[in-house]
Parts: structure tokens; sequence; C-alpha cells
């Protein structure tokens, strides 16, 4: 056997190429008139960007060279400079003089590759076409490395890649199966197209073959055969090697390879072969026979599902086959239904054979539990059997990022969403580079947005939104474009941060080397080394300030300083990061609390302090007695326990002790307290013996004693006090022939008590009670006598005292106090209670009598 010719001596080579080069010129001519189409599907399955406005301003003749002027002076791109350039609209599309059409600006694919599945040795292209600012260069990358090109794989003009004799994975030799993405770059940046995988068409042989079967008349037979391929093999079915005639309702062929018939006649007896074919290769199974006995039983039969339906993971617009065989006699209705109770629908579904459930174009909406049932008619007997069927989708975008222009300093942020079944995971990527979490750089809400701070010129760059799962990947790009401000100060030199204390840090630095004129202030930002930028916080400094103390950290914390500089336009690059560390803090004060265990020793109880480490930390312990000057200690302790014993201490003594808790940075500050243990000594004193039952008769003689007397005692105070204040009081104002009393100077005046008025003076008769003055003296022996003239109460024993009538001198409100409280004074040493004065005591009384 002659060696196979090379690829490039084979004439079906030669022609493919021709072919493919008119076909190029043909699609060249038309690209101005396609192109309008082309972008407005760039937002699809793997469809690039969505095409968005250049971020300069859409301005026309005269008003644009005058805003291109202004826009100017004030902001020019970072790196090379775009501006409105001569050939540029203000939609963002760029003119091409040389062939007198438009093209967009953003650097986008209109055409992807797509997955592929060739026969090894013929040829195989894969589409490729991207547009923007020219020039752009596209390149391919095979399972991500860059695939140079050779007489095996050549870039077409349009960007496509040609594979002109396609090698399957033999094992050894060098294979073209793989992932293929290809690479568009410009000056703007880099995009990389969705991955296409290319596999080699295969056949492999029947791994289940057709088995014989025996039915009887009117019954059902089913064979099966199953077998794998790429591209999936269709499969259709021979008897006695000739095809089957599918209008034959009681034959039925289901694409996974299973043949029913039902209703089965003596003609249907043969041998069957089952045959499997694809673009690789023909397979024709193992034979099987089918026997056909005489007429079944007429005998009921309780229904039968003998084959039910399979779980089955499918991808959306494909075709969903769930298979129900049942036997029985009468013959069983098969039904279908979904277990979760919603409705099955009727679009796209269709029964076949006599119980088979066909689902074409299936969608996620189809996902769910399906339940098969085999009725007996006319009765409740039933038999279920149940399948589930799992819809994927590949993911789409909902939303697209969006190209912007931002001015440096500022924040940059894309969003991107996509969905698919199941959920896709998000990746993004800058310049073609997968792009993480880090630095300025943050990622949010499970990826889909991110966010850069403080963007510079290397932040400049196509970011790609690359969404992906199982059923597939798509991918949206968009441009990110610094702006910078002409005049803006250079960033703040000599960044430096020390710690002062636990919770300070001092920050300096120094002026910018460059346009500090017009510097307005400084903004320090500070975070956590260990937290994310979004977690830092600023604070503002004038312009004549080169140094700032933050306060109100955390001790033994790392945090990153770093500074701009601002002005009217904006604010400058940030200064380069710097780190410093606070001061370890020393644990606080422990709480402490002291048990009286004995008559000579204590137990300490603390509870653990906050920054105490317990490697590198601890508790001291000091006592002494209140009268000496030394403590005894340090008593040093794990930083583990919380409870110490002090013993062999002198009883009659009272003792002062100390706690305190220390750590790698210190002794913290100390917790005091004072215990006396002459308390515990007297409660641990022996005593005499005692006689029981005495003591007990005592004590309650005793208690009932001190009871009753205090009954008594109090009964008589409150009864002497309302007698004393009450009746003495109303019988010595009832009465008129008070005499030796002292007037007032203006004269006596009347009163009316007790309800008592002019017209009752009459009412009183002789034998009524009149007032005793030698009672009344004996009950006030006062002799009130301060030296004031008529403010004396004179009591004349031998003067008669007729109630007819009731006269009262007003005293002065000192006289009358002063009554008020020896009356007070008389009931309180009837009650047994000395007096109690703040004041100089009064002279003596004098009783007469």
């Amino acid at each position: 056997m002659a060696p196979p010719r090379p690829a490039l001596l084979r004439p079906r080579f030669w022609l493919l190429l021709l072919r493919l080069l008119l076909l190029q010129l043909v699609l060249g001519s038309g690209e101005c008139r396609g192109r309008g189409r082309a972008e407005a599907g760039a937002g699809a399955r793997g469809g690039g960007a969505e095409r968005t406005a250049d971020p300069g301003p859409k301005l026309d003749g005269a008003e644009s060279e005058r805003g291109r002027s202004r826009s100017e002076r004030r902001w020019s791109r970072v790196g090379p400079r775009e501006g409105m350039q001569p050939g540029v609209k203000g939609d963002g599309t760029e003119m091409d003089p040389g062939r007198g059409c438009s093209h967009s600006t953003e650097l986008a694919f209109t055409v992807e590759p797509s997955d592929e599945i060739v026969v090894p040795e013929q040829s195989v292209v894969l589409g490729c076409r991207a547009e923007g600012t020219p020039p752009v260069r596209v390149t391919w990358r095979k399972n991500g490395a860059e695939l140079p090109e050779s007489t095996h794989a050549l870039v077409l003009g349009n960007g496509s890649l040609l594979l002109p004799n396609f090698r399957p994975d033999g094992g050894t030799g060098p294979s073209d199966e793989g992932d293929y993405d290809c690479v568009a770059q410009n000056r703007f940046g880099l995009v990389v197209s969705r991955k296409a995988r290319i596999q080699a068409a295969t056949m492999s042989d029947f791994h289940v073959h057709p088995q014989a079967t025996v039915g009887e008349e009117g019954g059902v037979a089913r064979f099966q055969c199953q077998i794998h391929g790429l591209p999936k093999p269709l499969i259709l079915w021979e008897k006695n090697h000739i095809p089957i005639d599918t209008r034959n309702d009681r034959y039925t062929l289901l694409p996974k390879g299973v043949l029913q018939i039902t209703g089965l006649r003596a003609e249907d007896s043969g041998i069957f072969h089952c045959v499997a074919s694809n673009i690789a290769s023909v397979r024709v199974s193992q034979g099987a026979s089918l026997t056909v006995s005489g007429s079944g039983s007429s005998a009921y039969k309780e229904p039968t599902i003998l084959v039910g339906p399979e779980n089955l993971t499918l991808t959306v617009h494909q075709t969903a086959v769930l298979e129900c065989v049942a036997t029985g006699n009468p013959r069983p209705i098969v039904s279908w239904s979904r277990l979760d109770g919603r409705p099955i629908g009727v679009e796209g579904i269709q029964v076949l054979g006599t119980g088979n459930l066909i689902i074409s174009d299936v969608t996620v909406q189809h996902s769910g539990v399906y339940v098969c049932a085999a009725n007996r008619p006319g009765t409740r007997v039933r038999r279920t059997a149940q399948g589930q069927l799992v819809v994927q989708a590949p993911a789409e975008f909902i939303q697209h990022p969006q190209s912007i222009s931002r001015p440096a300093g500022t924040t940059a942020m894309f969003t991107c969403q996509a969905q698919g079944e199941p959920p896709p995971h998000v990746t993004w990527l800058k310049n073609g580079q997968v792009l993480g979490p880090g630095g300025h750089v943050r990622l949010r809400n499970n990826n889909s947005t991110l966010t850069i701070s403080g963007i510079g010129p290397e932040d400049e760059a196509i970011y790609q939104c690359v969404a992906e799962n199982s059923a597939g990947s798509s991918q949206a790009s968009a441009r990110l474009t610094v702006l910078w401000a002409e005049g803006l100060p250079g960033p703040p030199r000599d960044v430096r941060a020390v710690s002062v204390s636990a919770t300070s840090v001092c920050v300096s630095w120094s002026e910018p080397l460059l346009n500090t004129k017009e510097i307005i202030g400084y903004v320090l930002h500070i975070r956590k080394a260990a937290d994310p930028p979004e977690l830092e916080y600023q604070e503002a400094v004038s312009k004549s300030t080169f140094q700032q103390l933050v306060s109100d950290l955390e001790p033994s914390t790392s945090y990153s300083f770093y500074i701009k500089a601002y002005t009217p336009r904006g604010a400058s690059l940030a200064s380069v990061p710097t780190l410093a560390s606070t001061l370890g803090e020393v644990p606080a004060p422990p709480p402490l609390s002291i048990r009286v265990l004995s008559s000579n020793s204590v137990q300490l109880l603390w509870e653990l302090p906050t920054k105490l480490t317990q490697r590198d930390g601890g508790f001291k312990v000091f006592y002494r007695p209140a009268s000496q000057a030394l403590f005894t200690g340090p008593i040093v302790l794990p930083g583990t326990l919380t409870a110490y014993n002090i013993t062999q201490l002198d009883p009659t003594e009272v003792y002062e002790v100390k706690l305190l808790a220390y750590n790698q940075h210190g002794d913290g500050n100390a917790t005091v307290r004072f215990v006396s243990l002459r308390g515990a000594s007297e409660r641990t004193a022996p005593g005499p013996p005692c006689d029981c039952r005495k003591d007990e008769t005592s004590n309650k003689t005793s208690a009932t004693g001190i009871i009753i007397g205090i009954h008594i005692g109090v009964t008589c105070i409150i009864f002497c006090v309302l007698f004393l204040m009450f009746g003495y009081r109303g019988r010595l104002l009832q009465c008129k022939d008070m005499e030796d009393q002292l007037s007032p100077p203006q004269g006596p005046r009347s009163l009316a008590l007790n309800g008592m008025g002019q017209g009752d003076r009459g009412q009183l008769t002789g034998d009524e009670k009149r007032l005793d003055l030698n009672e009344l003296e004996q009950l006030f022996p006062l002799s009130l006598g301060s030296g004031q003239q008529g403010s004396r109460l004179m009591l004349d024993p031998g003067s008669p005292a007729p109630c007819d009538e009731t006269q009262l001198s007003t005293l002065p409100p000192d006289e009358l106090s002063l009554l008020e409280e020896e009356i007070t004074e008389m009931a309180c040493l009837a009650a047994g209670i000395p007096p109690h004065r703040d004041e100089a005591p009064s002279p003596s009384p004098t009783h007469e009598g």
C-alpha cells in the first residue's frame, strides 16, 4: 500500500482553500451592508460586548471643534491620545476612508467558534470575526495555549481557523481535538471568544444487543439496543433484514433505540436487528427472534408496567422521550401527570404508541418528576412509575457590562448578570487574563459586580465577563478608559506610619513634586490590612498639614495607609501604601470577688479579662495585713485559672488583696479588695453546752412576752397621743372661765370650735364636763416665762371655770410650736422613748401641788 500523500498535495485541499477565498471576497464586499445586523447580534450567546457610545461628547460641526478644544484642554486619555480624531463619528464608530464604511471603535466579536464534531482526516473551519478600531489582530489558542500557525492550522484573512486534515486523539501522535478560542487585539486591549470543543466523530460497538422475546397474540413485545457514538447515532430496526415500516401504528420506534410492538400477531414473528449510523460509521447488532404464541387467555390480569420512564438530563431545545409500557387484561389505559401537580401542557407534547410521552424542544420549565399511571378501565385500580427530567440551559446574559470613561483616581464599576441552569459561574478577564479580587479590585454579588477603586493608567483595558455552566458558556466585554486632568499634582511622597500607642498611629508625608500650587487638601485613606478595600474610611487634612494622628484604632492590628492630594479639578494618583501595626494593650483589671472559707483561709474568684492570651499572659496575686506596709507576692498564676486559695492567715487581721493580669505587653491595673476574718473566727469559736429543753421553754416564754409587750406599748402610745392632742386641747379651748392668761396687745379674739358659733354659746348646760384646772396643771406644769410680757398662760386653781363660753387668746407662733413640742415630748416619755432635742433645753418646769 502506498503511503498517504500530504494534505497540501491533495486536490481536495486546494479546491477547499479556493472556495474559502472566494467566500471571503463575497463576504468582504457585503461587510458594510451586513455590519449593522452583526452588531445587533453581538450580545447574544457568545456575542461580545454590547455597543456603547464613545466617552467623548456627541457634537457636530463647529460645536464639535469647540467642544473638542475644551475637552482636550481639561481632559486627555492616559496613554495614546484618542480624542475626537478625524474620521470618528459622534456615535462611537470610525470611518474607513479606503472602503467608505464605518465600524465600531469597541473591540468585539461578531462571529465566534462553535462546538464541532469532525470526521478524521477531513477539514474543518472554526469561524471567528472581530471588529474594532484597526488594526485588529486575531490569533488562536488551543487548551489555553497560543496556537502557532502551521500547515495543520491556518488562520484565514477574516480570522477563521482552518484545520485541513483533522487528526483524532490516538494516544501517540499529535491531535487536533481540544478546546479552541480566538483572541482579538488592538491598541485598546484584548478580548477572548467563547471556547469551542472540537471532537472526532466516533462509533463504538453495541454494548446492549436485542434479546429474543416470546409473546402472546394481542400482547406487547419490546426490543432494545444501546450504542455510544459522536454524534449521537441514529437507530433504525430491521425485520428479517428488511427495514420496518414505521407507518404501521403497532410498531413504535423510540430515538433511544427501543422498538415496541403492540397487539402482537402471528405475522410479527421473525428476526430483528438494530442498525446504528452516524457520520463516523454504521453498526448492525446481533439478531433477536420474536415468537408469537397462540391466542392469549381471556382471564383477568392486573395492570402491570413493564418499563417505566428513566431519569433524563437534557439541554434546552432537545427532545425528551419518556417511555411507559404497560400490560394487563383488559388492556390498561396509560396516563401521564407531574408529581408537583402542574399541568404538562399541550404545546410540543405528543403520545407515541400506547403510552410514550414525547416532549419536543424542551425548556427549563419542563424540568420535573413525571408519573406514568396504568389504570384498569372502569375501576380505580392503577399502577404507577416515575422518572425525573432535568433540563439544562447554557449561560446567557441578561445584563451586559457597559464601556465607561472615568477620571484617574476615581472608581470604575462593571456589572454583568447571567442566567442559566444550573446557575452559571462568572469569571472576569482583563485583556484576556483572569482577574481575581485583591488590591484595589474587588468582586461582589457572586462576581457579577467588578469594582476598581483608585483607577490609574495601568487599569485601562478591556474587561470581559465570562459566564459558564455545564450546558455552555458566553462572554461579553467592555472597555475602561482612564481620563487624566492636565495639571494635577503627583502622588504624595515619603509616606510613613509610626505607632504611637495601642490605639493610635501617626502618619506623615511630603508634598508632591509637581503642580502643588492648586492643592486644597489631602485625604488619608485608612483600612485594616486584612479587610477588603470597600471597608476603608477617609480623613480629610488641610493643605498645610503633612502629618495626621489617626486614633480610635484597635490594639495589635495592622493597618494600611495611603494619601491623595486634591485640587479643584480632581485628585492625584494615590501614594504608595504603607503598613503599620498598633502597639499591644495590657489586659483590663479582672473582676474579683473574695469568699471566706475558714478563720484562716479565703478564696479568690475572678473572670478572664480581654487582651489576655493564655500562652503569653497570666495573673499576679499580692496580699498583706492592713496594718503592715509590705505585700506578700507576687504569686504568679497561669492565664487559665479563675480561682486561687490563700491560707495560713491571721484571724484577727483585716487583709488587703490585689489581683492583676499581665501579657506580653506588660502588667494591667490591679483590682483591690479588703477582707476581714474576725467574723469567721467568732462564728467558728466553740460555746458551752446547752440544756435544749430549758432553752426551748425559756425561748418560747421570752418570745411570747416580747410580742405582748410590743403590742401593749404601741397601743398605749397611740391612745395617749390621740387623747392628749384632741381631748384635752378641745376642753381647754371650750372653757370660758380660764383666768390669768396673757392677752395679746390687739385684744382677745373669739373662735368657733367643733362647729360651735356665736349662736351656740348658750346651749352648754351645767351638766357638761368642765375644765379641771388641777388636772390641766398636772398635765402641763409649764411656766413659759421667757421674759416677754403677755406671752404666758397662767392657770389659777382657785378661780371658777364655767364652761358656758369659749375664749382663746391668740399666742405667737413660736409659743404654739413650743406647746406642741412639749406635748409630743410627753407622749414620747409615756412610750418610754427619751426626748431628742436639736436646740438647747428650756427652763425646768415647776409643779404646784
